[in-house]
């Protein structure tokens, strides 16, 4: 019987016979491998999502608005992505609101929500903040919870629009967070009532219509208390998800001038100060 001696390494017999084989058996096992090393990569780090970073994608992108619509006021959504924000830029190339956004989950807080919050506050914007949400994580009341005590309050100032639930493809996953339609719809319910139970206002939906189609089965339960705000990169903004007969906001470019994310607020000056107040 072989006698295996410690410090030596025995080969498989059919190594040993076809040393080819090793070789062969090498490339499979790297190559199968592979596929799993590039998907890691693909997915983004956890809290690193932002505002419409799916839209492009999934929806395409077309040309900017005509200037016949009605008047509109514009405005600009940031994360940490942006950084330092150079807000008076903005506010002197016709910018009045912006939305910040304060958080994930319940695991992220963005690192330059002061800068940004404050900032475009202090060159007279009217601004609010946003929390990207992670359905297959913790429960939507928790959620709401957790962007309240962290940024997403409102107070009657006249100066802060009601936080906005931005709720749109998984980046770390399935599109649809692995929930059901009538799931989902239940986790967005869970989150704008814990919103509305601790602030007194309805938040903002963030969202487009393919995604709300696909993953809530285009459910209408939100459009009589909720403004709409729709993500579409293109003339017009298109269909709107079922309850809503007109949008609140339209976020119509990532590619703007000094921050990417531009949107249309649906109303003059005095009809966004009239949202901020309640």
């Amino acid at each position: 019987m072989p006698v295996h001696r410690s410090g030596t390494v025995r080969r498989p017999r059919l190594m040993r016979r076809f040393p080819a084989a090793g070789v062969i058996l090498a490339a499979l096992s790297l190559l199968f491998t592979l596929p799993t090393a590039a998907q890691a990569a693909d997915t983004p780090a956890r809290g690193s999502a932002s505002m419409g970073m799916g839209v492009a994608e999934h929806d395409g992108q077309g040309g900017l608005p005509t200037g016949d619509q009605a008047t509109q006021t514009e405005g600009v959504d940031t994360s940490s992505h942006n950084g330092n924000v150079a807000w008076s830029t903005l506010w002197n190339s016709g910018v009045k609101w912006a939305y910040v956004k304060a958080t994930e989950g319940t695991y992220y807080t963005n690192p330059y929500f002061a800068q940004q919050y404050n900032g475009s506050y202090n060159v007279g914007m009217i601004r609010g903040s946003y929390h990207f949400a992670t359905p297959d994580t913790t429960s939507g009341a928790t959620q709401a919870n957790y962007f309240v005590d962290h940024g997403g309050g409102w107070s009657a100032d006249g100066k802060t629009l009601p936080g906005a639930l931005d709720i749109e493809w998984n980046p770390y996953g399935a599109a649809c967070y692995g929930k059901t339609a009538a799931g989902m719809v239940s986790w967005i319910r869970d989150f704008v009532n814990q919103y509305k139970a601790r602030t007194g206002r309805d938040a903002v939906i963030y969202t487009a219509t393919s995604w709300w189609q696909q993953c809530t089965g285009d459910s209408s339960a939100f459009g009589t208390t909720n403004p709409l705000w729709i993500a579409r990169y293109n003339t017009d903004p298109g269909v709107l998800p079922a309850g809503w007969l007109y949008y609140t906001m339209w976020q119509y470019t990532s590619s703007g001038p000094t921050v990417g994310d531009h949107s249309k607020f649906n109303g003059a000056y005095d009809r966004l100060q009239a949202l901020a107040n309640g």
